[in-house]
């Protein structure tokens, strides 16, 4: 009895250290801009008079996220000039990305979508993705350096609040703001709204006065730095294939408007057609961005044993740990896991104001009583998979995910029903909860030390890609078939990761790398 005592005493008193506490305020950052590309966005925009299905494609804004992977090995071999020397390398790239989220989120709010250009609000969107998605690789491998390892339970713990509490301020408080502002549906405001995200914007110096408060971490001894001119040969790789994949994927437009009519009577599925024009869009601009990056290694511009050991080494380990086979099964089920709420997530704020609730109704269920419901859910899947393992928890998250959904069809056949709205958000955030403390475990429990920024970054980036490629047409699938039956739809789409993790489940009973 005495040491728990002590042991709650010393885990009281590393709440209040400083890498502690500035993790809850780098938490906050990071969680700001996501709701506002991702939610917020989206009321905007059915305010202003944008289609559903219009609406939806802006949440590819955020799949910056999706492939962070792409970039992570750049931030941690590219030292920033004079910022290097004056923040240090995690430091100066924190800085950075934070000022650009400033930037971008001013962007969105000086175009006025009813108006304006919503191309020009796609790259402001687009841009705050990007650097987003920058600032939180930066942040994770922050949080991996600057503390030891009996301390990461409780900066990922103080990482993951402060992280919902930027969402609250984005979400709720961006909802709240725009209809004190004098916004609402059927009386758009433009200046509601901007006045909105410039305060939003404003909020975003929370992460920056962190950054130039906190200190470096101690730099790897491992880690070998590669050469500046390794460095700048990197850089050029990147800037080129990037370059490369946007303008092949905007080039194939004209061709994807031409196939598709072609392929649907065919398909008979709309939904179903795009996606694959838009798959197949991707998999040819990446093939493009390849072939850029092999062109220039044996043009000499870029080294191969420094693309091999940024990008090809961390893959390559992982396959060599676990095997091919049972790689192959765990990255489908990282990169299926959460399909079943994000592909819902696109469209529920919509949905809810389809359902004739207020922004204010919104903001007060959705966005605040669903934040502590979602935190509540985390403590207690954290606690469950402490008693009966991660292997476990992650199946009754995605039981309990799936099943949640169905109960969005009672609630479209109810409409403007409070009550049931919040058994909704608790039934949906408590699980979702329990499902993200175990599948942040798995994902941790998957990554190698020597690899961990990059290999967190890829895992982190695939979770998201596939669920949110889907999600873009979650309007034109709502339009097409209706709001119960889209709910049903992503309700199935669960099913196949039951199978996932419990394949997974026999390879970690196997291997013993998961607690069972």
């Amino acid at each position: 009895m005495i040491d728990r005592i002590r042991s709650w005493h010393d885990s009281l008193r590393a709440l209040l250290t400083p890498q502690v506490l500035t993790m809850l305020f780098l938490g906050i950052a990071a969680g700001l801009p996501l709701l506002l590309i991702f939610s917020s966005l989206s009321l905007w925009l059915r305010e202003a008079g944008i289609e559903r299905s219009a609406v939806t494609y802006f949440s590819w804004a955020a799949l910056g996220y999706s492939f962070k992977f792409v970039w992570a090995p750049l931030l941690d071999t590219l030292p920033l000039p004079w910022l290097h020397r004056l923040l240090g390398r995690r430091r100066s790239w924190l800085l950075v990305s934070q000022l650009a989220i400033i930037l971008a989120i001013i962007g969105m709010g000086s175009v006025d979508p009813a108006k304006d250009s919503l191309t020009l609000m796609a790259f402001a969107a687009v841009f705050l993705g990007f650097s987003a998605a920058t600032q939180d690789v930066v942040i994770d491998a922050y949080r991996i350096e600057s503390a030891e390892i009996r301390l990461q339970a409780l900066m990922s713990a103080s990482y993951i609040a402060g992280y919902r509490i930027g969402m609250l301020l984005a979400g709720a408080g961006a909802l709240y703001l725009a209809s004190y502002f004098g916004s609402d549906m059927g009386a758009y405001d433009y200046a509601a709204w901007q006045q909105s995200y410039y305060l939003m914007a404003l909020l975003m110096l929370i992460g920056v006065i962190t950054t130039l408060l906190c200190r470096e971490p101690h730099a790897d001894p491992l880690k070998t730095p590669c050469r500046k001119q390794d460095s700048l040969g990197l850089l050029l790789a990147f800037v080129l294939a990037v370059s490369a994949f946007i303008g092949c994927f905007y080039l194939t437009r004209g061709w994807a408007d031409q196939v598709g009519p072609m392929l649907m009577p065919v398909l008979q599925n709309g939904p179903l057609t795009s996606v694959l024009i838009e798959l197949c869009r991707l998999v040819l601009a990446a093939l493009i961005a390849v072939l850029v990056g092999r062109t220039l290694i044996r043009l000499g511009l870029v080294r191969q044993q420094v693309l091999q050991r940024s990008y090809v080494e961390p893959v390559v380990d992982f396959f060599r740990r676990h095997g091919v086979s049972a790689a192959v099964l765990l990255l489908l089920l990282v990169g299926l896991y959460r399909i079943s709420d994000i592909v819902l997530g696109v469209i529920a704020n919509v949905f809810y104001q389809d359902m004739g609730f207020t922004k204010p109704e919104i903001a007060t269920v959705v966005k605040t009583f669903g934040l502590f419901m979602t935190i509540f859910g985390g403590f207690v899947g954290g606690l469950l998979a402490m008693r009966y393992g991660v292997m476990r928890i992650l199946m009754l998250g995605a039981i309990l995910s799936a099943m949640t959904n169905l109960l969005f069809m009672l609630l479209a056949t109810l409409g403007h029903d409070l009550m049931m709205l919040y058994v909704v958000i608790s039934a949906d955030n408590l699980s979702a909860g329990i499902a993200s403390a175990a599948f942040i475990a798995f994902l941790s429990s998957l990554t190698n030390i020597s690899f961990t920024a990059v290999q967190y970054a890829i895992f982190s980036s695939l979770m998201t890609l596939i669920p949110k490629m889907l999600g873009g047409y979650s309007g034109g699938m709502v339009e097409a078939m209706g709001y119960p039956q889209f709910f049903l739809l992503t309700a199935l789409l669960g099913l196949p990761v039951l199978v996932l993790i419990w394949l997974s489940g026999r390879y970690f009973k196997l291997s013993n790398n998961v607690p069972e």
